[in-house]
């Protein structure tokens, strides 16, 4: 068996692990969205409005990101195997981006439209050679860089939050961006790239460093 083979056979095994592990944590954090209208302040329900919004941007644009890189993507095996971690990793988002919204909305806040693109916020991640769309493998590259700050920031984000319960539903969907970024990195260790596939104990702005692959 082929590395290309073993990369993309382990792979859709660990998003099939991966999708029901998540998937449970995903519905958890929906059955929460009636009980933030307990919170009894103004300023508190404003202000988590404000922060789940700027989640709902980034949701937004990981969908928009992953859809415009698998349309790079080639037909060879590493590329399909990328490309089905980018669907999986897509539909987690989309998943989060429903969530939020749907917060948003009984918070009795306006969620954040999703713009037609965003490739003026993934452009700073190409010229710093933390990935680019010119190759599978880069592609994935630049996935990683992606997926590893938007853990970074659900971990900021969520200690500005002022209800409990959407406390825990961030932290859910922080450790979500963290396995996406642990899978990718997982998919480099079969191709027999020499990594480890957890870096670090944690996914933070001092460990970035440590998580992300350069071209």
């Amino acid at each position: 068996m082929s590395r290309t083979e073993r990369f993309s056979r382990s792979a859709s095994r660990r998003e099939l692990i991966k999708a029901g592990l998540f998937g449970a944590m995903g519905i958890a954090s929906v059955a929460v969205v009636p009980e933030v209208m307990a919170m009894p302040k103004k300023n508190d329900v404003m202000n988590d409005i404000k922060v789940l919004n700027n989640a709902l941007f980034y949701e937004h644009q990981a969908i928009w990101a992953y859809g415009f890189a698998a349309g790079k993507l080639t037909g060879s095996n590493v590329g399909k195997a990328v490309l089905a971690i980018a669907l999986a990793n897509q539909a987690d988002h989309k998943a989060h981006r429903d969530l939020l919204t749907a917060v948003v909305k009984k918070l009795g806040g306006s969620p954040v439209m999703a713009k037609a693109e965003y490739l003026k916020t993934v452009t700073p991640y190409i010229e710093k050679g933390e990935g680019n769309l010119e190759s599978d493998v880069n592609i994935a590259k630049l996935a990683l860089a992606l997926e590893v700050d938007a853990a970074i920031a659900y971990g900021r984000e969520v200690a500005t939050l002022k209800s409990p319960e959407l406390i825990t539903a961030g932290a859910s969907i922080g450790s979500t961006e963290a396995s996406h970024a642990t899978v990718i990195r997982a998919a480099f260790q079969s191709l027999g790239v020499a990594l480890n596939v957890v870096p670090a104990a944690f996914v933070s702005k001092d460990t970035r460093d440590a998580w992300i692959l350069k071209v």
